[in-house]
């Protein structure tokens, strides 16, 4: 029988951490996932003290030119003629603090980005000489820093106020004037360059070039006039310049779309999926009093890391558009939910086996769709969704931009080719065997099934914007966009990762599954369950994929989970 194979044990190295004994590990992982020594900042923050620091990020080179993360450390003695290190009277190896060569008594740091640790040294994180140099740092830096935190949109997000805050001086003893530099620069068309406010961290020129490989960034001038700028005679516009926003440390870098628009601290922040593809990339829904504000990147390491495309990012005002669908509407105009689902029950109740078609979106969620499926096997139903393609790159953008062709799949909606399907149901309602068409979340006029063909069914349509099929329905079911509810999708690569809500729907417009819900009950008799976390672990226990991972909504965690495709 094979057995799974240990890992092998993780080499370890014995430093001292403001006296404190620490293990760490020898090599850690860096910003492209290879093995490299672990540095002074790594090793303070495994033992839970948080150095402060601009320009390292963990997903990007290693520059270490901010100097903020400044450390005092001591090293052990070097052996002797005799070929021993020099010890201390009671035995323990003799450390000692490093100092200017050309100035003994003078202590001397370490840069704690890029220093990696040996045996024995010993970090001086929180010493009188490490909070010196910090305070020199932070001077430095705000020598030339304009005071205008009050209008600066990275108020409330920002290191160099918390760093003030926490690790500068109360007073300066700067008596010159600023240097002023270039404000609300368009950087390009997503991004302004308040270049007063840079503290040349260069994250943004680091992350252009080394992650998207657009060398688009560089800085311009020389000493205290240096400042971020792109080529001459060219703009900085790719897929992913609002990253460099996420990424500023200060106030540098400001989304236009973003710009003056909220506070930040009155934001709601709620743990969402980017539905622009089928990547599923984690993000954080910024909201209040009911509207929309930002998307912005949430970090997982086995989706998208620390980063989101531009376009997904800016994917969200549909969702506050003013023709948003809110009223139900029945064959008679306005309807009621309990009558409207009572006649669209009794409806599906005495349909003919076969005569049934349902056209899901693979961009409802797992159990929406599982729900349609299960009512398409009761009903004999042919059962599809509708592919969509776009351009790839190499980082987060995927041709697919259904965000759950892959729940669709597992589901039993559609197969491996989406949308083959679509041309049987035209050419079945033009038969005459289709007499009912349910549609969720697609215009089925653009995809063969043009408004004639829509004149001969009973339409029940499901949607959140007005198209020609929604304009043609004879029940219209207004629903919810993703922001509005809860549930799971499935990313292409079989992770299965839930969504919280962060909005409130208009009018009538209801969670899909909660209609589903009743629909289904009402027709086939399932039940056993009254809330989102109920029907997705009904589900987890049907559906292969989901049940052999042993699927349930509390372990899914904030970061999904794998299933097998």
């Amino acid at each position: 029988m094979e057995t799974k194979k240990s890992k092998p044990p993780v080499e370890t190295v014995n430093v001292k951490v403001d006296g404190r004994p620490v293990e760490v590990p020898r090599m850690t992982p860096n910003w492209e996932g290879k093995m490299e020594p672990t540095t002074v900042l790594q090793a303070c923050k495994q033992a839970g003290i948080e150095i402060p620091h601009y320009c390292y990020h963990p997903k990007l080179p290693v520059s270490g030119n901010c100097r903020m993360c400044l450390v005092h450390v001591g090293m052990p003695g070097r052996p002797g003629p005799d070929g021993k290190p020099p010890m201390n009277e009671d035995g323990s190896p003799r450390i000692f603090p490093m100092q200017l060569p050309y100035e003994p008594q003078t202590p001397r740091g370490v840069i704690g980005c890029a220093t990696s640790i040996i045996p024995g040294m010993e970090i001086y994180a929180s010493s009188l000489e490490t909070k010196e140099m910090r305070e020199a740092v932070m001077e430095s830096l705000l020598i030339n820093h304009p005071l205008d935190c009050s209008i600066c949109d990275q108020a409330g997000e920002c290191k160099l106020q918390e760093y003030s805050f926490d690790h500068g001086q109360a007073k300066s003893e700067f008596q010159e004037f600023k240097v002023h530099k270039p404000k609300a620069v368009k950087l390009g068309p997503r991004i302004t360059l308040d270049a007063e406010r840079c503290v040349l961290c260069t994250r943004c020129i680091r992350f252009t070039k080394d992650i998207v490989g657009d060398d688009a960034l560089g800085i311009v001038n020389r000493g205290s006039y240096n400042s971020i700028s792109a080529y001459p005679g060219e703009v900085f516009n790719n897929n992913y310049t609002l990253n460099t926003v996420d990424i500023c440390p200060v106030g540098a870098l400001t989304s236009n779309d973003f710009r003056f628009q909220m506070r930040v601290w009155f934001l709601k922040e709620t743990k969402s999926i980017c539905t622009d593809c089928g990547s599923g990339c984690n993000v954080t829904i910024g909201s209040r009093e009911n509207k929309m504000y930002r998307y912005e990147p949430r970090q997982n390491d086995a989706v998208n890391g620390h980063w989101m495309c531009d376009s997904g990012r800016l994917n969200y005002k549909w969702i506050g558009r003013e023709d948003r669908l809110a009223q139900l509407r029945g064959p008679s105009g306005a309807i009621d939910w309990p009558s409207s689902l009572k006649e669209i029950s009794d409806h599906l109740a005495t349909v003919e086996k076969g005569s049934v078609a349902i056209v899901a979106s693979a961009r409802q969620t797992n159990e929406e769709l599982y729900l349609l499926k299960h009512l398409g096997e009761f009903l004999g139903a042919v059962t599809e969704s509708v592919p969509r393609r776009g351009k790839a790159d190499h980082l987060m953008v995927i041709e697919d931009r259904n965000t759950n062709t892959t729940g669709a799949r597992l589901t039993g909606i559609t197969t491996k080719r989406v949308g083959s399907k679509l041309s049987l149901i035209a050419k079945d309602i033009i038969a005459g065997k289709v007499k009912t068409l349910i549609v969720f979340g697609e215009d089925v006029t653009k995809h063969g099934i043009d408004l004639s063909l829509l004149k001969k069914v009973t339409l029940i349509v499901s949607d959140i914007l007005p198209n020609k099929t929604t304009d043609a329905a004879d029940y219209l079911l207004p629903g919810c966009a993703h922001a509005e509810k809860r549930g799971t999708f499935t990313n292409v690569k079989g992770r299965v990762q839930k969504f919280m809500k962060a909005l409130e729907p208009p009018g009538d417009a209801l969670p899909e599954w909660e209609v589903l819900h009743e629909l289904v009950h009402n027709v086939t008799g399932l039940d056993g369950f009254k809330s989102i976390e109920g029907l997705f672990n009904l589900m987890a226990s049907d559906v292969k994929s989901f049940k052999e991972s042993e699927l349930t909504w509390d372990n899914l965690g904030d970061l999904g989970v794998d299933v097998p495709l």
